[in-house]
């Protein structure tokens, strides 16, 4: 299915925050702001549930991903169009990742610039919090991928990632039912040349996220944007 440009855009009004409106900006000041993705067939209300069990210190916004999910069989929405053998095809990721970056640059132009940034997403979701990583190396200053994996094809940022390793978590359960070894095998290649990686592995949580790895997750962005600890 082809995709029309004006239908790759972040719905705004979607967009679940983690404080009032009126408190986003005097937080910014000081708070990083953690970009939260869901997987395909979602929406920006799933992981939104998971903000009182992640640190405080920092604003949170889910977003919604960009394309109805109606098209291939499925509720909610999706980041991509149709995947390929290779998985999603590179210009449907860039066009997700530049929507997301244009989302950014419209919530930084109406709340202000947070000291730090940080992207954070589950299956798809997490396929994008690695790939505006690679788009704009020098804006995020950490990723967390939960149960994704990176896509295929080069970006123009990745020799700087690759100079720069920010912090990466990868968590997920070997025997992962969706996300296929291909995709695997090539994360694997690909995040230690290019992120200073915590990789974790969950049995048993199949495609999904454990109260164990929100634990750990809690750990890495305390540390990676340098907060206090305390968990909101």
């Amino acid at each position: 299915m082809d995709t029309h440009e004006d239908e790759v855009t972040i719905d705004d009004a979607a967009v679940v925050w983690s404080v009032a409106t009126e408190e986003i900006s005097e937080r910014l000041v000081e708070q990083p702001l953690v970009v939260v993705m869901h997987g395909r067939g979602s929406h920006e209300n799933d992981l939104a549930q998971l903000f009182p069990l992640l640190p405080a210190g920092c604003v949170y916004a889910s977003l919604r991903a960009p394309l109805s999910g109606a098209p291939y069989g499925l509720g909610g929405w999706t980041w991509f169009t149709a995947s390929g053998a290779n998985g999603p095809e590179r210009a449907s990721v860039d066009a997700a990742v530049a929507a997301v970056i244009a989302w950014l640059d419209r919530a930084e132009g109406r709340f202000g610039a947070p000291p730090a940034i940080a992207a954070l997403g589950f299956s798809q979701g997490g396929m994008m919090s690695i790939e505006l990583m690679r788009a704009a190396p020098h804006r995020f200053a950490a990723a967390v991928n939960l149960s994704g994996a990176s896509a295929h094809g080069a970006v123009a940022g990745d020799e700087v990632l690759a100079a720069r390793r920010p912090p990466l978590f990868w968590g997920r359960d070997v025997a992962d039912p969706i996300i296929d070894a291909a995709a695997i095998a090539r994360t694997e290649e690909f995040v230690p040349a290019h992120f200073d990686v915590t990789a974790r592995l969950y049995p048993g949580i199949a495609h999904s996220i454990s109260q164990e790895e929100l634990v750990e997750v809690s750990g890495f962005l305390v540390e990676a944007l340098r907060l206090d600890g305390a968990v909101a």
